[in-house]
């Protein structure tokens, strides 16, 4: 995607931690993560839906480790995946000792769930001596109960002392292989938590909208807030948690980052609403595009406007693009310049030809 000089972002500079051959925070790309929802102990589902949010672009993938036979099904699972596995632990600290001895890349404990100091002491050595990094996962729903009591209720400060708090025990264990996120299912909650904790440490953030919902309002909610502090140069690798297939947080990962300039990958439509000036049907053609195009990794820009009203100018942005005509007859761009006509029978064909020719131009 061309980076206009408006759209240029000044990222915050943070340390760089490594979550197994990914690097986190400094210049390093902002990494897009999911996590299984199969049973861990479902070994051969569990690396399925690994394999699948691989293909779909997941840098990093966290993995539920509630009990021991999950965390000692790990030791299977990363030797058949490709992407480092976080090993997600609530309650017990145990659960991330092990799995940190059976491969885990990065361990995700709870501060408000994990227990008393000495526990996270303990999970702390067993990620040196496993070379893991750490996340801790502060979560409005989950604070620990004296924050609560000073507090009253869930806030921005609340988070962002629990943060703290962990960030010096880490620290006076020299330790220093970590990344925090501060995440509310509330928008207003998060962002203030996050641009609170970004003014006191330097350390990578983990930026998420927690229990956003479903795919669509889900999306909304955590383009939003995830948005917002991208914006503002705040954070480096992101989850958009929804009740959906945990393909589709990468997906609507990749476009909160595309639709930012930040990073992009697969094609990338520009489309009108469509209306009465329509020349063909517009709505329908992007569906079924979107559909063909789906296979597609590399980052490529296509505009498909209904009519001559803004056909044009947004075709002189976009590698490939499409203006309805009148008559049958509607007019493909390549790279803003006319390359053909095509009739409404003939584009879906036609446009998936030279989305792939351009495509095998680039390799």
């Amino acid at each position: 995607m061309e980076i206009r000089p408006h759209r240029v972002i000044k990222r915050k500079k943070t340390r760089i931690i490594n979550v197994g051959k990914i690097k986190v925070g400094g210049d390093s790309p902002i990494s897009v993560q999911s996590m299984t929802n199969t049973l861990t102990t479902d070994i051969k589902q569990t690396i399925n839906q690994i394999q699948a949010l691989e293909e779909a672009g997941a840098d990093i993938v966290r993995v539920s480790c509630p009990d021991q036979d999950s965390t000692l099904a790990l030791n299977k699972i990363v030797k058949e995946v490709n992407v480092p596995l976080v090993a997600d632990i609530h309650f017990h600290y145990k659960r991330a000792i092990e799995a940190a001895k059976m491969g885990a890349s990065c361990l995700r404990i709870n501060p408000g769930n994990i227990g008393n100091r000495e526990r996270v002491v303990e999970v702390i050595k067993a990620a040196k001596d496993n070379n893991c990094s750490i996340r801790i996962g502060v979560n409005a729903g989950s604070l620990d109960k004296t924050l609560l009591e000073k507090y009253k209720e869930p806030c921005p400060e609340a988070l962002v002392e629990s943060a703290n708090y962990n960030i010096k025990l880490f620290e006076d264990n020299d330790f220093f292989n970590f990344k925090i996120s501060v995440k509310s299912s509330d928008i207003f909650l998060t962002v203030k938590a996050y641009k609170k904790l970004s003014e006191i440490c330097d350390y990578p953030l983990h930026l998420g909208v927690t229990e956003a919902g479903s795919l669509f309002t889900g999306s909304i909610k955590s383009s939003i807030g995830i948005g917002q502090l991208l914006m503002d140069g705040i954070g480096d690798t992101i989850r958009v948690s929804l009740s959906s297939d945990p393909v589709d947080e990468v997906k609507a990962g990749f476009e909160i980052l595309k639709s930012l300039g930040i990073r992009s990958r697969g094609v990338n439509i520009i489309s009108c609403p469509s209306c009465a000036r329509q020349a063909f049907p517009v709505i329908e053609t992007v569906k079924v595009l979107e559909k063909k195009l789906a296979h597609i990794k590399e980052p490529i820009n296509l505009s498909i406007i209904g009519c001559v009203v803004n056909g044009p100018g947004e075709a002189a942005q976009t590698e490939i693009g499409l203006t309805g005509g009148g008559q049958d007859s509607n007019l493909l761009y390549l790279s803003g310049v006319p390359h053909t006509k095509v009739p409404n029978s003939k584009i879906i064909e036609k446009i998936v030809q030279l989305v792939e020719n351009k495509i095998k131009e680039k390799n």
